[in-house]
């Protein structure tokens, strides 16, 4: 069975540029829907944070102006959510995972990555040992932050001169923190050297695979990038 480390950012805020502290977390839709198909493919999943914290859902992410205008789809996030309450309510502790005890790993976005995983040295040396095992290692969103910490044995960054995507800064401009944010996920994501590649259409669904790195655009690139996880474990398991 394949078993999956569910990687959700511990921070309930991401601190702006002057200083704010604006409430956040992880993205409903971003943990939700992969969590639902990882599950319907019959994936064991593991929730882990940093310190085994309870984690933070970002309540923007269930209103109906990020949804197309309709309640029905934070309606049905929040249900599935409730409905695996008691896994959330308990994570392991992500700084004592160990790589060879999983067989991917999965980052939700929401800007809560954005102020920890993005900043943890033990998360970054986690994705190298996965990588370092040809492990997939998966983010959506504003996840990919959390890939940035991850280096090399010279220290260099570990997805140098790999495709990769993330929330694009026109997306970060559309939500209203272009502006306020200490950091924009594409700007970094190039200057540490990636192939950064983006939707051609704002919010239009996108998925990166370069290697064992998987990455997906936005909160629409949730349900592709899991699909394509599932697919990947499938051909695993024929070959």
């Amino acid at each position: 069975m394949t078993r999956v480390l569910l990687a959700v950012s511990g921070s309930d805020h991401w601190t702006l540029a002057d200083g704010t502290k604006h409430p956040c977390g992880y993205w409903p839709e971003e943990l939700a829907v992969p969590h639902e198909i990882f599950r319907a493919a019959g994936f064991e999943i593991v929730a882990a944070t940093p310190g085994g914290v309870p984690p933070t859902a970002d309540e923007a992410g269930f209103s109906a102006a990020v949804n197309g205008g309709s309640e029905e789809p934070g309606r049905r996030f929040r249900a599935y959510l409730d409905r695996i309450a008691a896994e959330l309510n308990t994570p392991v502790d992500l700084d004592t995972a160990d790589a060879a005890d999983y067989d991917l790993v999965f980052v939700p976005g929401g800007h809560g990555p954005m102020e920890d995983l993005a900043r943890s040295e033990r998360f970054g040396a986690l994705v190298a040992a996965f990588t370092a095992a040809d492990k997939p290692v998966a983010a959506v969103c504003h996840g990919p932050a959390a890939f940035l910490p991850a280096r090399d044995r010279s220290g260099a960054w570990l997805f140098a001169g790999r495709g990769v995507t993330g929330f694009s800064n026109e997306e970060e401009a559309a939500m209203g923190f272009a502006d306020k944010a200490p950091w924009l996920l594409e700007d970094r994501l190039t200057a540490g050297g990636a192939r950064y590649e983006q939707s051609g259409a704002v919010f239009g669904p996108h998925v990166v695979s370069d290697g064992n790195l998987h990455t997906g655009q936005n909160p629409a690139s949730s349900a592709p990038l899991a699909e394509r996880l599932v697919e990947l474990r499938a051909g695993a398991r024929v070959g």
